[in-house]
């Protein structure tokens, strides 16, 4: 059962995920980035924080709480505050994807440095096959050189900021319950970029139907889905192997966007994407 629950929580984990961009596509024209993001933590907490009452989850000690509220400051904050700014000044999802599909390469970095992770040949092939192909992927999308500063500053934000939030969660939650740790996350990452809606945004929020779909996928099936099962991911599993899953996650967003909003999924697409699923092999086996 175990075994089975291994191979099937990373593929539903790359279907989740990739479906973060399409709900930011679809939300963002109503609400502008911190304010949507803020909106969808508090949601995600009337939600979560009852659940941790109610099954009197574990919380974790002063230091442990410490420790969570660093990775929620990273994995939640940092993260989606970046990809959600860059798409809202304008940077294409699949440029964006781009950038941020160089996490597994960071965190292989930062995981050999402080987990003493020791990454192989092999592991190094895997993530360069991975990188060509997220390049595949979004190669007809790549237009870095109209776009200014901002827009591509937020998405390295992004991208720093998740491969950071993974190697810390992996060093320093793996004693923490997943509900209560969970929690500490999102009231960092609410604390966080609070000050930046109330400072810089107007607040306002259009509730139309596709914002409100947006908003409710996002709550439901990306922060207390597919949070949890990447939580549950990063302590099972070395944080590089965790990463290279991340690979799998434009292509599999390209396939989505194609009928959704008539991207085009060419050729070349579906060669990166097989490099991408070679790559995670690659990276995974031990």
């Amino acid at each position: 059962m175990t075994a089975s629950l291994g191979v099937l929580f990373p593929g539903l984990f790359v279907l989740l995920w990739s479906t973060g961009f399409i709900g930011a596509k679809l939300g963002l024209p109503y609400a502008a980035p911190a304010t949507f993001l803020v909106l969808r933590f508090l949601l995600v907490l009337a939600i979560l924080l009852p659940l941790c009452w109610l099954s009197a989850a574990r919380w974790p000690t002063p230091r442990g709480v410490f420790h969570m509220a660093v990775a929620g400051a990273l994995l939640q904050g940092g993260y989606l505050g970046g990809v959600f700014t860059s798409l809202h000044l304008g940077m294409p999802a699949g440029v964006s994807a781009l950038v941020t599909g160089l996490q597994p390469v960071v965190t292989a970095v930062i995981g050999g440095w402080l987990l003493g992770e020791r990454t192989r040949a092999r592991q190094w092939t895997g993530l360069a096959l991975g990188l060509l192909g997220v390049v595949l992927v979004v190669w007809d999308r790549i237009a870095v050189e109209r776009l200014g500063a901002a827009p591509i500053s937020f998405a390295v934000l992004a991208l720093i900021s998740i491969s950071l939030g993974m190697v810390w969660q992996k060093r320093h939650g793996s004693g923490v319950d997943l509900r209560t740790g969970a929690a500490i996350q999102f009231i960092a990452a609410t604390a966080l970029l609070a000050p930046f809606a109330y400072a810089l945004e107007s607040r306002e929020v259009q509730w139309t139907g596709e914002f409100v779909f947006a908003l409710a996928w996002l709550v439901l099936v990306l922060s207390l889905g597919a949070i949890f099962l990447l939580l549950y991911l990063i302590r099972l599993g070395a944080a590089t192997r965790v990463a290279s899953l991340f690979y799998l996650v434009p292509p599999t967003t390209a396939l989505m966007a194609w009928p959704l909003f008539g991207e085009t999924y060419t050729p070349a697409a579906a060669l990166g994407m097989g490099l991408g699923m070679l790559a995670v092999w690659m990276v995974t086996q031990k």
